[in-house]
């Protein structure tokens, strides 16, 4: 029997490239998402929107990363 691969998420920019400050691994999407809105509606406010969108990624079981969402907090117009 095979290790259970779990997954692993992480926060991007809009880009597609590591998040300048939130570039780290998350154990869930939930984890992922509030690490973002608590961001996005705090520190992440001074930016603009473009600097400030943030995607979502979740690592495959060969290791490739796929965007599955984008936080709306962090991608309305405040």
């Amino acid at each position: 029997m095979g290790k259970r691969f779990r997954p692993r998420y992480r926060l991007v920019a809009l880009d597609g490239s590591p998040h300048p400050v939130l570039d780290a691994p998350y154990e869930s999407m939930e984890a992922a998402e509030a690490a973002a809105q608590r961001w996005c509606t705090g520190q992440g406010r001074q930016f603009s929107m473009g600097d400030n969108g943030i995607g979502v990624e979740v690592q495959t079981n060969s290791g490739d990363w796929r965007t599955v969402g984008y936080p709306l907090s962090c991608l309305q117009s405040r």
